[in-house]
């Protein structure tokens, strides 16, 4: 009877020690299976991740802001006098653009559609010449203020010198093409003696775009710089005074001029 009962407790103490192995062996099982799905879901969040990445190798985006405009004259006569000694005052216009950049890694290419609004003003004293010609008071100031409506279409290229997400700091540059809507711009000639004084603006420019941009995602901001590199004016007709033996086929007021224009935008990625 001892020996069966040492034999039946054997036997249970085996039993119990296999249940205890098996349960050891389910437990390491499951969490084997449960780090294979941690990678799993890494592997699967990676995955995501890069999906992502592919999508927003395009991106589209809306941005508007203010400008200020800045002349440089490079030539500005009335009749047979050269006037040299001129101010710039500037004055605030705005604009708003469709954008879409395409990313290369660290490089982007941004071609861009915006409706601008660039307002400039030029400031000088009359010459003695000029005023005593015009029965002006000698010393008088005179203004030149222009209000230019232009679709612009530039295409950048800029280089990410910060990439991580969500944070990027860039450079661009870039050509910039222009159409002036002359119907809408104007140009304002104060206190001359020319009635009906008016100056017709070459259509298409082109121009120079370079600047720098900030981005925490999906807002940015950036500022740039344009640079015109032809003259915008294309002549500048009055009506001659009344009684003047002049011809009116060859202007006497002659206004060579480019604007270059300081912008701040801010924008958001689509």
């Amino acid at each position: 009877m001892r020996r069966l009962a040492m034999m039946l407790g054997l036997l249970l103490w085996a039993a119990m020690s296999h249940e205890l192995r098996a349960t050891s062996y389910e437990l390491q099982a499951t969490s084997d299976g449960d780090s294979g799905g941690g990678q799993g879901l890494a592997a699967t969040q990676e995955n995501s991740s890069l999906a992502e990445r592919k999508e927003k190798m395009v991106n589209f985006g809306l941005k508007g802001g203010f400008t200020s405009s800045l002349f440089l004259v490079d030539d500005l006569t009335m009749g047979p006098v050269t006037i040299d000694e001129f101010q710039n005052r500037y004055r605030i216009g705005y604009f708003a653009s469709l954008f879409m950049r395409i990313n290369f890694g660290r490089h982007f290419l941004q071609p861009e559609v915006s409706y601008n609004v660039n307002r400039s003003s030029l400031t000088f004293t009359l010459p003695d010449e000029v005023s005593n010609a015009s029965s002006l008071t000698p010393g008088e100031e005179a203004f030149i203020e222009t209000d230019i409506h232009s679709i612009d279409v530039p295409i950048l290229y800029g280089w990410n010198i910060i990439k991580e997400h969500p944070y990027q700091l860039a450079i661009f540059a870039g050509p910039k093409l222009r159409y002036i809507w002359g119907k809408k711009s104007k140009t304002n000639f104060n206190n001359l003696s020319r009635q009906q004084i008016d100056e017709q603006l070459r259509p298409f420019n082109i121009g120079l775009s370079l600047g720098v941009a900030v981005t925490i995602h999906p807002v940015f901001f950036d500022f740039r710089y344009d640079v015109a590199l032809n003259n915008i004016s294309k002549r500048v007709v009055y009506e001659l005074p009344e009684g003047s033996t002049a011809s009116g086929s060859e202007p006497r007021v002659r206004f060579t001029h480019r604007d270059n224009v300081l912008s701040f935008s801010l924008g958001i990625f689509f």
